[in-house]
């Protein structure tokens, strides 16, 4: 095993650990990893084969949600196959270009999740509250503008995070106590001031996933007043005060709340698809309109 370098050199080359403390559990902890991520892989894309192959399901809806799945694939398939390998091998050599290509997407697909949750929500609230503009507006032109938004907005905020990243030489150690590259704990490793690292990423939480859930908040609160006549923080949080967490607690809490969307959206998406196919079929609304007169 690599032992942690202290010479004046910049690393080019990390050492992933994996969980520390839990070394000799690997072999059993990497079982419900590659099952979560054949779950994830296989469920996201189904749903998007159906969406793209049913034309009933040509609706800005459903589109946000194959916009989820594929957004919940790039982050499964960046992330898990190098845990897997780290877990079942004890290949956790990774590069420095390696280790900044794995922030990039990983934060940006966390950004492009909110950006279509806000969207999604914005959707919603314009269907209910006001409908008759909701179908007169060119929905392919909606989609297609929300998508570059997505993907304008999430590399415009990820890339100068990976810049600062790649900036500072690396002397301190280049052995990653974690299953994948995580922006602060390779940045704690430089031998420069990270303090516009910091910042930069506090920023960038405070400008994208808070205004984002605040106004998600408000759609919601437009939707329930209509109805009624009338609503990536855990890393930062544990680096900063969980000090008397045991390290493989940090680890195990970070990969469970990255993999586990991955595994319930599909089936959250599929039975919305499945709503709606069920209900499009003129047999089956027929069939559900006999019983309920009978």
């Amino acid at each position: 095993m690599a032992t942690p370098n202290h010479t004046g050199t910049s690393h080019s080359l990390f050492i992933l650990l994996g969980i520390p403390g839990l070394e000799d559990q690997h072999i059993w902890i990497s079982r419900p990893f590659f099952i979560s991520h054949l779950v994830a892989v296989l469920g996201n894309s189904l749903l998007v084969f159906i969406v793209v192959t049913e034309c009933s399901l040509h609706e800005p809806t459903y589109f946000f949600l194959c916009m989820l799945a594929v957004a919940d694939l790039i982050l499964s398939t960046t992330t898990v196959p190098k845990a897997l390998a780290v877990f079942r091998f004890h290949a956790g050599e990774i590069s420095l270009d390696g280790c900044a290509a794995q922030i990039l997407f990983i934060h940006a697909t966390f950004i492009a999740e909110s950006v279509i949750l806000l969207a999604m929500a914005f959707d919603c609230s314009v269907a209910i509250c006001d409908p008759l503009h909701y179908v007169s507006v060119p929905h392919c032109e909606v989609i297609i503008r929300v998508g570059l938004a997505v993907v304008l907005r999430s590399f415009s905020v990820t890339l100068p995070g990976v810049f600062l990243v790649k900036r500072p030489p690396f002397c301190h150690s280049n052995v990653l106590p974690h299953t994948y590259c995580e922006h602060m704990a390779v940045a704690k490793f430089a031998c420069a001031d990270i303090r516009v690292n910091v910042w930069y990423g506090l920023s960038a939480l405070l400008s994208t996933a808070m205004i984002d859930a605040l106004h998600i908040w408000v759609s919601y609160t437009f939707i329930l007043n209509a109805v009624f006549r009338l609503p990536g923080i855990f890393t930062i949080i544990a680096q900063q005060f969980g000090h008397h967490v045991p390290p493989y607690a940090h680890i195990l809490l970070a990969n469970i709340c990255m993999f586990e969307g991955n595994i319930k959206h599909p089936q959250l998406k599929g039975k919305t698809c499945h709503h709606h196919l069920h209900w499009s079929n003129p047999r089956q609304r027929h069939r559900e309109a006999e019983k309920l007169i009978s």
